[in-house]
């Protein structure tokens, strides 16, 4: 399988696209961890949303897939009544399926959107927005680029 390296201005590129196509009345934010927190952060500050949250959704367990996501971390959503959820990408879909279930069963009078920078078409859960579909294997920055930092540090 083919790896994409996604560099910080492809990020910024792409956040700009899905920032575009997010309705304006959204009140809050709430992050799947940790592929969502860097996208939250960065949508909040474009957009002037102060409310973010936390929700955490473990899918594995080092490279073995688990039977169905863990979700705990789950946050207190009520003063909202529009909200967004984002995670990095869409691949199998089990995470954001799984979120999305229980977050609408938390609070199923509430509007709940969701938004990737990718999506896979094999997902079995496809987000209300997405900046592009993906192909092949993505390391993100965010994930690399301190290892790599590391690795290239003289001590």
């Amino acid at each position: 399988m083919q790896t994409l390296r996604y560099e910080y201005e492809n990020f910024l590129e792409d956040l700009h696209k899905v920032a575009q196509m997010v309705p304006k009345d959204i009140e809050a934010i709430v992050a799947v961890a940790r592929g969502g927190m860097t996208m939250a952060h960065m949508l909040g500050e474009f957009l002037g949303i102060r409310k973010i949250y936390l929700i955490n959704a473990i899918g594995y367990e080092d490279t073995r897939k688990l039977q169905k996501p863990e979700i705990f971390n789950i946050p207190d959503l009520k003063e909202h009544e529009k909200i967004l959820i984002v995670d990095d990408i869409s691949d199998t879909g089990d995470t954001l399926l799984a979120v999305t279930r229980l977050l609408k069963k938390s609070y199923p009078s509430k509007s709940f959107y969701t938004a990737t920078l990718f999506y896979k078409e094999r997902s079995k859960f496809k987000p209300d927005f997405w900046a592009a579909e993906a192909k092949e294997w993505i390391e993100f920055f965010w994930s690399e680029d301190l290892k790599r930092y590391n690795n290239q540090k003289v001590c």
